[in-house]
């Protein structure tokens, strides 16, 4: 066939019966036996889909189980022929000839029917089973007699198949088609003129077949004419159709029925035989009829590949004289065929927070039973969220019908049965798995709604107190949870500078050392947010209580324990048994049992005057007061709290007995120099002592080094006298009185002497400027009266200079007490000449007369020296001398001090040596006398009574 040809064949078939998208649908119309590659249709216009949609739709066509004839371009939207297509050898004799099959598109899901009708085109002619026939006619066959001949087959329909019949000559016979019920003709051959053996033995013909197609295409079979002696009789049948029905997938030799024809002539001219004429092998191969008419199933009979079978009957007597007939074979349906279900698109994951109806599967279900064995029912397993809509013929999608969740089911196993009505029914299966994939939905949740822990007080920074945990239902990174600590503050401080939380574990750690005093307890609020976004989060509050230590001592509030002054409680000689004396108030800034105080007497002047309450720290009196009681009485009181372990304060309270005030201020002026209550100096006692021998021997050892051809005069000097007066040493920047100096300051020492060691004392004075304070602390004496208290002053108040103690420019030690230069007038020069021995020598002497008036002054018992001296230094050279002093031998107070206490002792071993100074150069006055204090009024009383 010529390619001209063959385009026109193209162009006359051809035609595009219908494009339709109502519902989905599209149908084409094609010729069959179209080349490769050739256009079908634009389907994405003929659907009025985007191109882009085809290809992010990731677009495929679904054929079934069908040969895949057709492909789609999705670059160009359209249909291809991918494999030529026969129409014959696709559907045969069915008309019309048309593929179904499906476009899917997913996100979302689509789904599109395509049909598309194969037309017939002439490419095949007509053809016949055999290349040629035999007849053997007797020539007294009769005119009008018929002969059958065979059916020409063409596989092709309507014009392009079978049309007509020619027989060619028609000398002797004559050609008659007759319509049969089927549509098929029926060929036969009609003597027209008798046949004569002598004339002509054998005549040939020639059947051609042709079809109505363009061109027309024709077929040929060579009849061979073979003229016999008369039989003038052909077979006739009992009736021409015959009907037969058969199960599907019946066995073979299944018996249909029995055909039946019957010959008039006698002898071997009526002797009829059977065959079966079809020239299709699918009906000569499925059935097979005996010599005695019986037809029967030699093959396997599928309802689904034939509903109808129609066998052509021949009968043949022995004279060459036949006729024909048929046999309509019915195939009943059985249910032999389960239904098939595919698989067309499935989402494998969808979000919990799907909207309802969200397509998760779509699928196709097929059965090729007819009637009730046909019809399918599909359904899924129950209580899961999904349900099943069909959306046209055999196709069904799974949409969800619910809200999901991923926390309550992750996961579902839908198994999807389809039933046909058949009996018995025929089902299939297929379990798709469908993943909920998670969305943050669920907020971390704590375990508990609020937390409290307790803490000891002196903790260690860093210490881990608790942890928070919380939960969240979520999965993965919406499910971690980090912690966080809210910003706030706790009295003004940012609540990070307290604690800190670990992010991942939610460990809570102390930043600081907490006191339970400063602040008892503290709240902040944690924040879990989980790794979803957007971030889920919950708060809680956090309580973090302080637990009390006994860390605190208690505190004495009253009595007021002072340096400065002298505080006494007195009790009159006629109190009785129980008396008040005074009460210690105590606090203990910690709580609980740790704040629980109990008093106890730990020493006493006297204990079995007085007791201590445990509870309330009363101090009475446990019996009668009586005149042989002390006047001076010192109370040790104990203040314990009852803490683990307990801490505790102490306390002393002075109680004077006595029934007047006068008594008390004498007994009581040297009340704080008692030994008893000084145990505690001993250590600075002789460090003191220590420091001042030391300095003494310094200043021994150089004047002996200057004065080694004296040394036998001074010795005897310091047997005679017990102690070794010292050549005063003034330093280089030595100031004058007179104000020209460097000091600001004026500074006066009292020195009183007594033949007691133990009352002896040294006192610093403070200028007139200030006042000077009683025992009782609410009197301040005016500048007249000052002088007469400076000596039994216990709280070191300072006197006012005297002009008369100080040392003039002419007085200062020298030369003949002669003024040194004018840089030593300014006290920065040094001195001029050293002394000379005759100098010295004097000086030693003036200083031994006046310790000898001074003690023949004083008398026996008592010995005074008060001498003011007004030395001005540089301060780097001078000590701080505001404090008392302590001098070996007595009982003065000292200051807490140590420094201060060291300073103490240099100066007073210096004030020592400048006491056996000479002072030739300036006449010594006398001191004046001190005024009546209490303290010698108290001497004098006592002196009396003696």
């Amino acid at each position: 066939m010529s390619d001209k040809t063959m385009t026109r064949q193209v162009l006359l078939f051809i035609s595009v019966l219908s494009l339709s998208s109502v519902n989905g649908q599209v149908s084409y119309s094609i010729p069959e036996e179209m080349a490769t590659g050739s256009l079908v249709g634009n389907i994405a216009q003929d659907l009025g889909l985007d191109i882009k949609r085809l290809k992010s739709g990731k677009a495929r066509i679904h054929v079934g189980n069908s040969a895949a004839y057709i492909e789609l371009n999705k670059e160009r939207g359209v249909l291809l022929i991918k494999e030529r297509i026969d129409r014959e050898a696709l559907c045969g004799q069915t008309t019309p000839c048309a593929l179904h099959s499906q476009i899917i598109l997913e996100n979302p899901m689509e789904l599109f029917q395509i049909t598309i009708e194969i037309t017939d085109i002439n490419d095949n002619a007509p053809s016949f089973k055999k290349n040629e026939k035999r007849f053997e006619i007797s020539e007294s066959a009769v005119i009008g007699s018929k002969f059958v001949l065979e059916k020409a087959g063409d596989a092709d329909i309507g014009l392009n198949g079978l049309q007509s019949y020619s027989l060619k000559p028609t000398d002797n016979f004559a050609l008659k088609l007759e319509h049969q019920v089927d549509g098929s003709k029926k060929v036969e051959m009609v003597l027209q003129k008798p046949l004569d053996r002598e004339k002509q033995e054998q005549v040939s013909l020639v059947l051609t077949a042709i079809d109505g197609g363009e061109p027309r295409l024709s077929g040929t079979v060579q009849i061979h004419v073979i003229v016999l002696d008369a039989n003038d009789n052909a077979p006739v049948f009992t009736q021409p159709v015959y009907k037969a029905t058969i199960t599907e997938n019946s066995p073979k030799g299944t018996y249909l029925t029995k055909v039946s024809a019957s010959d008039a002539d006698k002898g071997s001219n009526g002797e009829v035989s059977y065959s079966i004429s079809n020239n299709m092998d699918s009906v000569s191969d499925m059935f097979h009829i005996h010599a005695n008419g019986e037809v029967i199933l030699v093959g396997m009979v599928d309802f689904e590949k034939a509903k109808h079978y129609q066998i052509d009957i021949e009968a043949i007597d022995n004279g060459g004289l036949s006729d024909s007939s048929k046999v309509i074979v019915d195939v009943v349906d059985i249910n032999d065929n389960a239904p098939v279900t595919s698989v067309l698109s499935k989402s494998s994951s969808i979000p919990e927070d799907s909207i309802q109806n969200t397509v998760i599967a779509m699928f196709s279900v097929h059965d090729p039973d007819s009637d009730s064995n046909g019809q399918v029912h599909c359904g899924i397993n129950e209580n899961i969220p999904v349900t099943i809509k069909s959306t046209s013929n055999g196709f069904y999608s799974l949409v969800t019908d619910s809200e999901l969740d991923r926390e309550r089911a992750s996961e579902y196993n839908i198994s999807v049965t389809c039933s046909d009505e058949g009996v018995p029914s025929l089902s299939s299966s297929v379990t798709l798995t469908l993943q909920i994939s998670d969305v943050n939905d669920n907020a971390p949740v704590f375990e508990r709604s609020s937390y409290e822990a307790n803490i000891i007080e002196n903790n260690t920074p860093g210490l881990s107190v608790f942890t928070v945990k919380a939960r969240d239902d979520d999965w993965n990174q919406n499910a971690r949870v980090s912690y966080i600590l809210e910003d706030s503050s706790v009295n003004g401080v940012p609540v990070s500078s307290y604690v800190s939380i670990s992010a991942d574990s939610g460990v809570i750690h102390v930043v600081r050392s907490f006191d339970y005093e400063h602040i008892k307890y503290f709240q902040f609020r944690v924040k879990a947010q989980d790794g979803g976004s957007p971030p889920l989060s919950s708060n809680v509050t956090v309580k973090i209580m302080i637990q009390d230590q006994n860390d605190n001592a208690p505190q004495v509030l009253y009595p007021v324990q002072t340096s400065s002054s002298l505080v006494a409680e007195m009790v009159p000689r006629a109190a009785d048994v129980g008396y008040l004396v005074t009460k210690v108030v105590a606090v203990d800034v910690d709580s609980g049992q740790n704040a629980w105080l109990s008093y106890k007497l730990q020493k006493s002047t006297d204990r079995a005057l007085f007791e201590v309450g445990l509870q309330n720290g009363e101090i009475r009196t446990i019996r009668q007061v009586n005149d042989k009681d002390a006047v001076k009485q010192r109370l040790t009181v104990v203040v314990e709290d009852n803490g683990q372990p307990s801490r505790s304060a102490t306390v002393n309270v002075n109680v004077a007995v006595a029934d007047s005030f006068p008594e008390v201020l004498s007994e009581f002026t040297d009340f704080t120099h008692d030994k008893e209550y000084n145990d505690n100096l001993t250590l600075y006692l002789v460090l003191a002592l220590a420091v001042v021998s030391f300095l003494f021997i310094v200043s021994i050892i150089a004047i002996l080094s200057v004065k080694c051809y004296r040394w036998r005069r001074e010795r005897m000097f310091y047997k005679s006298n017990g102690n070794l007066p010292v050549i005063p040493y003034y330093p280089p920047l030595y100031a004058d009185v007179g104000g020209t100096g460097t000091l600001r300051h004026v500074y006066n020492y009292e020195v009183c002497g007594t033949a007691d060691s133990r009352k002896s004392d040294m006192k610093y004075v403070r200028p007139y400027s200030q006042s000077i304070i009683s025992l009782d602390g609410t009197q301040t004496l005016p500048n007249a009266q000052r002088d007469k208290l400076i000596s039994d002053d216990g709280d070191n108040q300072q006197k006012p200079p005297n002009a008369d103690w100080r040392f003039t420019q002419g007085q200062r030690p020298g030369p003949s007490g002669a003024g040194g230069p004018p840089e030593m007038a300014m006290g920065t020069g040094p001195w001029p000449n050293p002394p000379t021995e005759a100098e010295q020598l004097q000086a030693l002497m003036a200083a031994a007369n006046e310790v000898s008036e001074a003690t023949a002054t004083l008398g026996p018992g008592t010995m005074g020296l008060s001498t003011r001296y007004s030395p001005q230094f540089t301060l780097q050279h001078v000590p701080d001398y505001r404090q008392n002093v302590y001098i070996p031998g007595s009982t003065a107070t000292l200051t807490s001090n140590p420094q201060q206490q060291q300073q103490q002792q240099q100066m007073a071993a210096q004030h020592q040596a400048l006491q056996a100074q000479p002072s030739e150069a300036a006449p010594q006055p006398e001191p004046p006398k001190a005024a009546q204090t209490p303290t010698s009024k108290k001497k004098s009383t006592k002196k009396e009574k003696k």
